[in-house]
């Protein structure tokens, strides 16, 4: 039992949650909008497209808050709005560059709350919001961003090329909250000056240029072994994690479950895959800027995803099978 949750009711937990199945239509999508082009070096599967221009790519990204956030607190969807867009280029290896957004309001103080939470997020992570539209006179309240990123072509971090014997490591800020408006974010951003987030954000483009991660992408709404499965999906690969190892918050303060913590979007996260040598090092630059970090689990190419506790072992996700994100379904192969 992991604190009290055995790793079957944590696999089916984080199977059935909704922040994972709702990325089941991402495979539609990409059998719609199939094309040819030899500048776009990567697109779905990845937490943003990288767009080749010579020696330097153009990452691009959008990010559309969910409802149940926004109807619960529209301040912390503005914010979020920003805070899941930066995050996506920089699990890239990227730097954020500037944001544009969509804003669908039919109440002006929702709307207000909504600007002051990008507002404070933009100042936060210095990434500029520079144009967008606005529907004013919307039947419904929603915020959606797009943002853009620049990367060096030979320093990106991709999501599709997890190696077999690659170590797993996981990234946390825990220095957070459970946010009082959404039990299942955590939120360390808000609570950090900008000097602090600024420089987590950028180990990640320190990881790129030195060459230490072989995949990565920020933990987000599936938590963070639902994001595992879906870069382990993306590069056709298995692994084997130890529940035991993946950091976590002091649950008994907090009060929430180990169950309830691997399903939270972490505010500030990440996950990667790197080779055995590089571990040590990787978790290092992580706990530098006051982030917890720990080898997780190894890359196997069994395209199972299965967690461990006390010799315990069960299967998560058979990503051979169907998928996450279901980018490799037999129609997808065609």
């Amino acid at each position: 039992m992991v604190n009290g949750c055995s790793t079957e009711s944590i696999a089916k937990a984080v199977r059935e949650y909704a922040g994972v199945t709702r990325k089941r239509a991402i495979g539609e999508i990409t059998r719609v909008f199939r094309f040819d082009s030899s500048d776009v070096v990567a697109s779905f599967g990845e937490d943003a497209a990288l767009i080749k221009n010579n020696d330097e790519g153009i990452l691009l990204a959008a990010d559309g808050i969910w409802s149940r956030l926004m109807e619960a607190d529209p301040y912390w969807s503005g914010y979020c709005a920003v805070l899941v867009n930066v995050h996506d280029i920089a699990a890239m290896g990227g730097r954020p560059m500037a944001i544009v957004d969509i804003l669908s309001v039919k109440n002006e103080k929702v709307c207000r709350e909504v600007l002051r939470g990008m507002v404070d997020a933009s100042n936060q992570f210095g990434v500029p919001v520079v144009g967008g539209h606005l529907h004013p006179d919307a039947e419904s309240n929603a915020i959606d961003v797009a943002i853009m990123g620049i990367v060096r072509m030979d320093e990106v971090i991709l999501s599709s090329t997890a190696k077999e014997g690659d170590h797993v490591i996981a990234a946390f800020d825990l220095r957070g909250r459970v946010h009082p408006s959404c039990v299942l974010n955590w939120d360390s951003a808000t609570l950090h000056p900008a000097e602090e987030v600024r420089a987590q954000i950028a180990v990640m483009q320190g990881l790129g240029h030195d060459h230490l991660v072989t995949a990565g992408k920020d933990i987000s709404n599936p938590g963070v072994i639902g994001t595992l499965g879906m870069l382990l999906e993306t590069s056709e690969k298995g692994a084997v994690i130890d529940l035991a190892k993946i950091p976590h918050p002091d649950l008994r303060a907090t009060g929430i479950t180990f169950e309830h913590w691997v399903r939270m979007y972490p505010g500030m996260g990440f996950i990667l895959t790197v080779r055995p040598e590089h571990a040590e090092e990787v978790c290092q630059r992580f706990e530098d800027v006051h982030m917890t970090a720990a080898d997780i689990g190894t890359v196997n190419s069994s395209r199972r995803l299965n967690v461990v506790y006390n010799g315990e072992e069960t299967s998560v996700f058979d990503l051979g099978k169907e998928g996450i994100m279901r980018l490799f379904t037999d129609k997808n192969r065609d």
